[in-house]
């Protein structure tokens, strides 16, 4: 699969955890370089919402038909809301890229599962999401995905990855996130 320099991609992180509903912010970028648009949605802290939400956000969007890839911070958003990237991929017939800074250490999550509702079925989707990759750079980094071949997910994190070892639309998604929820903490928005 030939993969363009300016790609669409939807790189989607969520904000700090300050109050029970938890913003997710959708970074519409062209590539690594030129950030073309943003999409907002709230999912639930420990919740069970996050795929329909995302998969609601990304259908919704504008820029449906454009975007090619979805790229996700982790498979779990605001505490432990587990995206289910199969039915990601299968409810927007968009390719996700999972991207992760270090490999998740497995039996602490399994552990923390504990603590909450549904336990099993949390679990079930996090292991879902497949075999982790490891991709080699100057600092590893680490890749699940869907709908998309491991070389053509690999090269699609390189070319994003324009001025650090994460990929810049999950940057610019994580920066927006922050910046939001903390402005409105402040009254600043």
């Amino acid at each position: 699969m030939h993969i363009k320099p300016q790609i669409r991609i939807l790189a989607i992180d969520d904000s700090p955890l300050i109050n029970e509903q938890v913003i997710i912010i959708g970074a519409f970028f062209r590539g690594g370089g030129q950030l073309d648009g943003i999409l907002r949605s709230e999912i639930t802290k420990d919740g069970m919402d996050a795929t329909d939400t995302i998969i609601r956000m990304v259908r919704d969007s504008k820029y449906y038909s454009q975007i090619r890839v979805i790229m996700l911070d982790g498979v779990t958003y605001a505490g432990f809301n587990p995206v289910d990237i199969i039915k990601l991929f299968n409810g927007t017939k968009i390719p996700v890229i999972v991207f992760m800074r270090s490999c998740p250490d497995f039996e602490s999550i399994r552990l923390a599962l504990n603590n909450l509702s549904e336990s099993e079925e949390r679990w079930e989707i996090i292991r879902r999401a497949g075999k982790i990759h490891k991709i080699l750079q100057e600092n590893p980094v680490y890749i699940q995905f869907c709908g998309i071949d491991k070389e053509s997910a690999i090269e699609i994190v390189r070319i994003t990855s324009t001025h650090s070892n994460i990929p810049e639309p999950l940057r610019v998604a994580h920066l927006i996130a922050t910046g939001v929820v903390l402005g409105e903490s402040t009254g600043k928005a």
